[in-house]
C-alpha cells in the first residue's frame, strides 16, 4: 500500500536515477555481493503505531530490492520488527496521527550511515520510499583502527544491524581479537551488538573469541535467559553449557514447572534428559491424576520413550484397564495392544480379556478379524485355541 503523492514520487524517481542505495532492516544474514557501478534500486517502508504501548513503539516493515546495471539482483528483504519511536528522527506524532494526511521526511540514524525516508501518514499508519547515504568517517575510522575499509555493502550491512564504533571500542577493552570488517558484519547480522556484548560482562561472561559470540546468539542464549536461569538456581554457567541447555529446550519455565512438581533442584544432565526424552509438566500431571503418584525421573523417562503417555493411559482406562503397573503398560504398549485391538475384540465379544492375554494374541498375529473369520468358518473355542490355529497356519 504505498501513500504518496505525485510529487514525492517524481523526486523518489529521481533519487533512484542517481543511483543511492536503499533501507533495509534485517537482524538475519543477508549476503550481499560488492558492484562499483550505479545500482537502482526498489525500496519501500511501512509503519504502524503501536497506540497501546507505553514504551511508545512502532512496527516497521520494509521491502526492499536493488539491482546493479546488469540487472543482477545483490539484495531483497521483506522484514519487519519493532522500533522505539524515538529512533525515527524527524517525525512527530502529530505527524504520525494526523487525520487528514501528512507528507513527512524522518530518518534512522546509524554511525555507519543514515536511512533518509520520506512518505505520508495518516492516523498512525504510513508508507513510503527510502534511501541510505553511508557515512565516510565510520568508514575511515575502521580503516584507521587496521580493521579495514567496507564496502558500501558492508557499511550499508552494518547500518542495519547498529555496528556502531561503540560497539568496536566495547570488544577491544574487553580484550577480544580485533575483528576485520567481515566479521564485523556477520556479528551485527547475527544480532550481536554493543547491549549484548556489555550485558554479558555484566554478567560476568568474557567469552574473548567472536566465535563464542556469534554461538551463544544463533543459539537463542539471551540476557534475558541467562538471568532467569540464574534465578532458577542455575548460576555461573559456562558458555558451553548455557548452549546445550538452550539447545535441548530447558527454559527457565520448564524448570519452574517441574520444581513445583516435585522435581526440584534437578542438574543440567537430568534437565536435558528429561527433555530430549519427552517429559513435560502435563504428562507428569496426567500420571498423577491416573493415580501414579510421583514417578522418579528415571520412570517418566521410560515410560515416555516406550510411548507410554496420558492418552494412552486414558484410553485403556476407557475401556476398563486402570491402575495397571508400569511394567504391563510396559509390555502391552511395546507389543502393539492399542486401544484399537481391545475394542474390536470386544466388539466380537471377547470382555476384558487379560494383559498377557492381550499380549501374547498380538505377539501370535491373532486379530480379531482373524478370529471371526475363523468362527465363520465354524470353528470355535477359546482365545488360546485360536492361537493355535494361527500357529498351524490356518486361514
Amino acid at each position: 500500500m504505498s501513500f504518496l503523492r505525485d510529487k514525492v514520487s517524481y523526486r523518489l524517481t529521481l533519487i533512484a536515477v542517481l543511483g543511492l542505495a536503499t533501507l533495509v532492516w534485517a537482524c538475519s544474514s543477508v549476503s550481499i555481493p560488492s558492484y562499483s557501478m550505479q545500482q537502482k534500486t526498489i525500496n519501500r517502508w511501512m509503519i504502524e503505531f503501536h497506540t497501546d504501548d507505553k514504551e511508545e513503539k512502532v512496527q516497521l516493515s520494509l521491502n526492499y530490492r536493488s539491482e546493479n546495471s546488469k540487472g543482477d539482483s545483490w539484495g531483497y528483504s521483506n522484514v519487519s520488527r519493532s522500533i522505539p519511536t524515538a529512533q525515527l528522527v524527524g517525525l512527530t506524532r502529530e505527524q504520525a496521527f494526523s487525520s487528514t494526511g501528512a507528507n513527512v521526511q524522518f530518518q534512522v540514524k546509524r554511525d555507519a550511515g543514515s536511512f533518509n525516508c520520506e512518505g505520508w501518514f495518516k492516523d498512525g499508519n504510513g508508507s513510503g520510499h527510502f534511501t541510505f547515504s553511508a557515512n565516510p568517517a565510520f568508514a575511515a575510522a575502521l580503516k584507521q583502527q587496521g580493521i579495514g575499509e567496507p564496502t558500501f555493502e558492508q557499511q550499508f550491512s552494518m547500518a542495519l544491524s547498529d555496528v556502531s564504533l561503540a560497539f568496536v571500542k566495547e570488544l577491544q577493552d574487553q580484550g577480544y581479537e580485533k575483528p576485520n570488517v567481515d566479521e564485523l558484519v556477520q556479528l551485527g547480522n547475527h544480532g550481536v551488538n554493543l547491549e549484548y556484548v556489555q550485558g554479558l560482562k555484566a554478567l560476568g561472561y568474557n567469552l574473548k573469541t567472536l566465535e563464542y559470540l556469534r554461538r551463544m546468539r544463533d543459539h537463542g542464549v539471551s540476557l534475558s535467559y541467562i538471568r532467569e536461569m540464574s534465578a532458577a538456581g542455575y548460576q555461573k554457567l559456562t558458555a558451553e553449557e548455557l548452549i546445550r541447555v538452550r539447545d535441548h529446550g530447558v527454559t527457565p519455565s520448564f524448570i519452574r514447572e517441574m520444581a513445583n512438581l516435585g522435581y526440584a533442584g534437578l542438574d543440567l544432565q537430568e534437565l536435558v534428559r528429561a527433555r530430549d526424552h519427552g517429559v513435560h509438566p502435563e504428562s507428569v500431571n496426567a500420571f498423577v491424576a491416573a493415580g501414579y503418584g510421583k514417578l522418579s525421573l528415571s520412570e517418566l523417562i521410560s515410560l515416555q520413550d516406550h510411548g507410554v503417555n496420558a492418552r494412552y493411559v486414558k484410553e485403556l482406562e476407557a475401556l476398563g484397564y486402570s491402575r495397571l503397573s508400569l511394567d504391563e503398560l510396559l509390555q502391552m504398549r511395546d507389543h502393539g495392544v492399542n486401544s484399537s485391538f481391545i475394542q474390536e475384540l470386544k466388539d466380537i465379544g471377547y470382555e476384558r480379556v487379560a494383559v498377557d492375554q492381550l499380549i501374547r494374541l498380538r505377539d501370535h498375529g491373532v486379530s480379531a478379524s482373524y478370529i471371526k473369520r475363523m468362527k465363520e468358518k465354524g470353528y470355535s473355542g477359546q482365545l488360546d485355541d485360536f492361537i493355535r490355529m494361527r500357529d498351524r497356519g490356518e486361514k
